[in-house]
């Protein structure tokens, strides 16, 4: 017997899928896995975007102390005047 579990991922520069969400603790090691994308383009939301970005181990560096380099005083604010 077959068990479904759905959720939504990205391929890195690797070819490699990378999950979105951790799978469940009883998850076994090998997997079937159905690659589903809309040829049209995305059809994901952007809260589906945002909870990607900020659960992709891609962007674990931004976590890194040293990456930290700028502060809320750099830069201008951004007006609407010229």
């Amino acid at each position: 017997m077959l068990t479904a579990i759905e959720t939504t991922g990205t391929i890195n520069a690797n070819h490699q899928l990378e999950l979105d969400q951790k799978l469940p603790d009883n998850a076994p090691e090998r997997v079937r896995v159905i690659v589903l994308y809309d040829e049209e383009g995305s059809d994901f939301t952007e809260q589906e975007w945002l909870s990607a970005s900020a659960n992709n181990r891609a962007f674990d560096f931004l976590k890194d102390e040293n990456e930290n380099i700028y502060s809320p005083t750099d830069g201008k604010p951004v007006t609407n005047e010229e």
